[in-house]
């Protein structure tokens, strides 16, 4: 099997924003590459559907894929290499999205393992586990291990070439956390280096840069500038549905800006956004 052209065909589909021929693809190339017992092309290909499963909110169907997989590349005696740290990561990612916490954890810290075994210490890698699993701590309320996570992380990313959107992304989920655990100045302060970075971007954005937009919208929501929280998560909205379709995320951020709304007095703004979150969550419970 031809991975390279399965990528390209892959890429193509989100290019064109034909999000629905994806999922078809996916399960045919899927069937195709085992039965040629193509076992590489076989592990491309579930790692992206456990990436595209979490991005529309299937989250079945990546667990499925993920399980599959991990239980394929143990098989093949794969558990303590690069590409199994990655699958991991995927996996664990997709379990978040799901509200899995325990699980994706126990699979962030089996990748952060490996990484230790195989990699040197500022390696570039570190800071996506670092940041994966700053996300997921903070979400489990384990809010000092979370900063020491999202430190290290923009400790690695700083030095990078070319990394400035990535500094921006972890500069505003640092911002966050240190909000969350009542440190304004230095949330304020972190947050003012990330917009440089964000303004300073050329306007290029790709299918990550959502979460940034909705992480400067939350700031500006807890600094109570009502009106700047409403227009990224706009800007954020837009992106999700540019790049995935009307997912759970798409969902979350509509509620999200009809929170604000409320808090502008924009009623009929507020039930706008409602009706829309609970359309698509009700498309997405079918």
């Amino acid at each position: 099997m031809n991975v390279d052209k399965f990528l390209e065909t892959l890429d193509s589909y989100f290019a064109n924003q034909e999000i629905e021929q994806v999922d078809p693809f996916l399960v045919s190339s899927l069937a195709q590459a085992k039965e040629e017992q193509d076992y590489g092309a076989y592990i491309t290909i579930c790692n992206e559907m456990i990436g595209f499963y979490r991005s529309v909110s299937a989250f079945e169907k990546a667990y499925v894929a993920a399980e599959d997989v991990l239980l394929l590349m143990e098989e093949l005696q794969m558990e303590h290499t690069e590409h199994f740290a990655t699958t991991l990561l995927n996996a664990a990612t997709a379990y978040r999205a799901a509200g899995e916490y325990e699980t994706a954890l126990r699979y962030y810290r089996q990748a952060l393992q490996i990484y230790n075994g195989i990699l040197q210490p500022q390696d570039y890698r570190y800071a996506g586990l670092y940041n994966n699993m700053s996300i997921l701590l903070e979400k489990m309320n384990q809010n000092d291990e979370a900063i020491a996570c999202a430190s290290q992380a923009l400790a690695i990313i700083e030095t990078l070439e070319g990394g400035e959107m990535e500094t921006a992304t972890t500069l505003t989920n640092l911002a966050l956390l240190h909000f969350k655990v009542s440190h304004p100045e230095q949330a304020k302060a972190l947050l003012e280096r990330a917009l440089t970075l964000f303004e300073g971007g050329g306007g290029n954005t790709d299918a990550h840069y959502s979460g940034a937009l909705a992480g400067v919208a939350e700031a500006y929501y807890r600094m109570q500038d009502y009106g700047k929280a409403l227009t990224y998560y706009e800007k954020a909205l837009a992106e999700v549905k540019a790049h995935f379709g009307e997912n759970m995320s798409y969902a979350v951020l509509c509620e999200n800006c009809a929170a604000v709304c409320g808090m502008l007095g924009e009623t009929t703004k507020q039930q706008s956004y409602l009706g829309q979150a609970a359309k698509v969550k009700q498309e997405l419970s079918r």
